[in-house]
């Protein structure tokens, strides 16, 4: 019986490591207004930015952590892709080939993004050495349910995480403002994508934008 608590609480203990600048946890809304086609679009977008050249120097360069959430409703968010530390170049391509071939956790929700937060909140015990805590939030609606998003930003301030976010528009920039006044912190920003066809490109520039030191 020892040797299971031993790992239980092995799994439980913060992350040691030297050097980190950036621990990046990047959620992906599965909502309901996420069709299957779209969710394809986002994993596939997240896996062909992690294999550009640029992040993936930078990833390493930064000895950065990733992790991905999958979101939708008051209930549901799961880890998808547990912390991972960007050592080399291939894990780097490790962790993209994980994100291509991500099953989708959750259908037919509703959309809790602070719920998202909370609990992406939560996972940054284990990384207590990254210089910076970043969430990034990407979805295509407001919430339908749960807590008080500017609430669950709020908290993520006193904590000293920046959320940034991908809003996804299909007509106007109602998800962009919203994001705007309600997600992202002060010291965050929110990139647009007018369509989930644009999420690629957009969420490749997003991380650079997020990890380059050249941004501090």
């Amino acid at each position: 019986m020892i040797k299971p608590i031993l790992t239980s609480i092995a799994l439980l203990a913060p992350i040691s490591a030297q050097a980190c600048d950036t621990a990046l946890i990047l959620t992906i809304d599965v909502s309901n207004s996420i069709d299957s086609a779209e969710y394809r679009l986002q994993t596939d977008g997240l896996a062909d930015a992690l294999r550009d050249p640029e992040i993936i120097e930078n990833m390493v360069a930064g000895e950065n952590y990733l992790m991905v959430v999958q979101w939708s409703g008051v209930d549901k968010q799961t880890i998808s892709i547990p912390w991972t530390k960007m050592r080399t170049a291939l894990d780097v391509e490790g962790f993209a080939q994980k994100s291509r071939l991500m099953e989708r956790a959750f259908v037919l929700s509703d959309t809790a993004p602070a719920e998202a937060i909370f609990f992406s909140l939560r996972q940054f015990d284990q990384v207590p050495q990254c210089t910076r805590k970043v969430i990034d939030v990407s979805g295509d609606g407001t919430p339908n349910g749960g807590s008080d998003t500017r609430a669950a930003r709020n908290a993520a301030e006193r904590a000293g995480v920046t959320i940034n976010g991908i809003a996804i528009e299909s007509m106007g920039l109602a998800i962009t403002n919203f994001f705007r006044g309600a997600v992202i912190t002060r010291d965050g920003f929110v990139m647009t994508a007018r369509t989930h066809r644009e999420y690629p490109e957009t969420i490749k520039a997003k991380i650079l934008r997020e990890i380059s030191r050249i941004f501090g």
